[in-house]
């Protein structure tokens, strides 16, 4: 029996231990990477002026006289961000109400693996699929588009990021309680006053941490926009205009 407990013991300390390693491995990772950055960022500033990257509008850094200013980068990324989130969150959130307060159990165990494989697709075809599929019929609707664009690159940023939001935004809804539906029906509401004045607010902050998921998804998405954007480092807010991120 005593050998059987400290058996018992010793594999419950390798256990925790392992769980230990694997919980603490996160953590370093996390650490090394910001450790990287910063001792770059040090190296880089040595050699940069903070104001000038903070203010200057050209990034040029293989020219004979570099520009380092990081301005048209992050505008850029703020027009392509935009553009998507203004497709992704009522998209999203369109589609998590459906198939939370609308949709069959069968047709919702359908649609939402269905919609769950947009975000497996490689974002190298998504950025093909702008340059070559919906540039071109923005072109029909938008005389004188140029072939490179960030309304075309955001747009279907938006498309790759919706199974990001309806997914989470549903999963929150479907957390409310069912009472709270029962509630809202009987003070007479409709299904649809239910799940945009009831459900919604109730779910808010896991709605909230989906649409996060996405602004932080859109902006750190790179090969759609480098594809589909043009990459030219140009300072402007126009959506029809080409530029990088």
């Amino acid at each position: 029996m005593a050998k059987s407990r400290t058996f018992q013991r010793i594999k419950e300390r390798c256990i925790e231990s392992v769980l230990f390693l694997a919980a603490s491995s996160s953590i370093a990772i996390t650490l090394g990477i910001v450790g990287v950055l910063l001792l770059e960022s040090v190296r880089f500033f040595r050699e940069v002026s903070i104001v000038s990257f903070l203010t200057d509008t050209q990034w040029t850094p293989l020219f004979s006289e570099p520009h380092y200013g990081i301005l048209p980068l992050v505008c850029g990324t703020l027009v392509t961000t935009g553009v998507a989130l203004s497709v992704a969150i009522p998209v999203g959130t369109i589609v998590a109400v459906y198939l939370s307060e609308y949709a069959p159990h069968r047709m919702r165990e359908i649609i939402k693996p269905s919609l769950e494989l947009l975000s497996a697709i490689p974002t190298v075809v998504f950025g093909y699929f702008a340059l070559l599929i919906v540039t071109p019929a923005l072109q029909k609707i938008v005389p004188g588009l140029p072939g490179f664009n960030m309304l075309s690159a955001g747009l279907v940023l938006g498309v790759m990021i919706i199974p990001y939001v309806s997914s989470l935004s549903e999963d929150a809804m479907r957390a409310v309680p069912v009472y709270i539906r029962e509630g809202a029906y009987a003070m007479g509401t409709t299904r649809l006053q239910t799940a945009f004045g009831v459900v919604v607010p109730s779910a808010f902050s896991g709605i909230a941490a989906a649409y996060v998921l996405g602004v932080s998804r859109a902006i750190g998405e790179t090969m759609i926009v480098a594809i589909a954007a043009g990459m030219q480092h140009t300072l402007t807010f126009n959506p029809l205009q080409p530029a990088a991120t």
